[in-house]
């Protein structure tokens, strides 16, 4: 496997803050350096149901997550399972629901908050954080610069041909101060100024990149249900293929379905939807 890929999912971000708050990711759209297109989550837009759908290319109705509360081993094609039967190696900086997905579960922190498993059918490279204690006055997640270095750290000791990396840090900020605020504006600000330099890093080094949300969230800090605040973000897309026009509506399962067509490896007959890069 040649190609390389990085999926991040920046928790949380509804379509109108990513066209507004990220100038360096607008700002490599207006050079032609990324290309960018508006992508709607399936329902529920929850956050682990979503997880689920961004990997396995369906939706929560077939792959059976209803919520964060409903988090098991899915027992399905996924992302990491078809690059690891295509001979790539695997990473992931996430949320434990990840591992629990896609690993194993119940999630062991002891076990499983870092590990290096070779010959793992699935994420070979893991790096995971739980939230434990989370509610709204009291945030629990790790510092993005963190987490981007962590997974620079995996590209560059393991040679991952794919790494997804997962944030929570904007979605407990909308829920905890919802949108139209100085503390959102704010936090898309630090974040896309921790992100860029990475971005840069990581294309030097040969990676195709993909940056989107899992869902949107609403103007009172919810999602969940049906509506373009809650459903809709943006995907930026950096990297030689081309996407369809810019106002294409894409839709979250199909990532899955894409990654796998720009690794090489083949696409399984559960994930349905149209490639949108090529």
């Amino acid at each position: 496997m040649d190609t390389k890929l990085l999926l991040l999912i920046i928790d949380g971000v509804p379509w109108r803050n990513w066209r507004s708050l990220f100038g360096n990711l607008e700002g490599w759209v207006d050079t032609g350096e990324a290309q960018v297109w508006k992508i709607r989550a399936p329902l529920p837009s929850t956050s682990a149901s979503c997880y689920a759908s961004i990997h396995t290319g369906v939706v929560p109705a077939t792959h059976g997550s209803t919520g964060n509360h409903d988090v098991f081993r899915i027992a399905m094609p996924d992302i990491f399972s078809e690059i690891r039967k295509a001979g790539g190696t695997t990473g992931a900086v996430t949320h434990s629901y990840w591992s629990e997905f896609f690993n194993r579960a119940p999630f062991d922190p002891v076990r499983d908050i870092e590990y290096d498993e070779p010959d793992s059918d699935s994420i070979n490279h893991g790096r995971f954080h739980t939230m434990e204690g989370y509610w709204h006055a009291n945030q629990m997640t790790p510092s993005d610069a963190d987490l981007f270095a962590t997974l620079t750290m995996l590209t560059e000791r393991f040679g991952i041909n794919y790494g997804i990396l997962h944030t929570c840090t904007l979605d407990s900020m909308g829920h905890r101060f919802k949108h139209d605020c100085p503390e959102m504006d704010g936090s898309c600000f630090a974040l896309d100024a921790q992100l860029a330099p990475y971005i840069r890093r990581w294309r030097d080094a040969g990676y195709e990149i993909i940056v989107t949300a899992d869902h949107g969230q609403s103007d009172r800090g919810h999602h969940g249900g049906r509506g373009e605040d809650q459903q809709d973000a943006a995907l930026y897309y950096f990297g030689p293929a081309k996407g369809p026009d810019p106002d294409t509506l894409l839709h979250l399962t199909q990532i899955a379905p894409t990654v796998l067509s720009r690794l090489g490896a083949p696409v399984p007959d559960t994930m349905k939807e149209p490639v949108f890069l090529t």
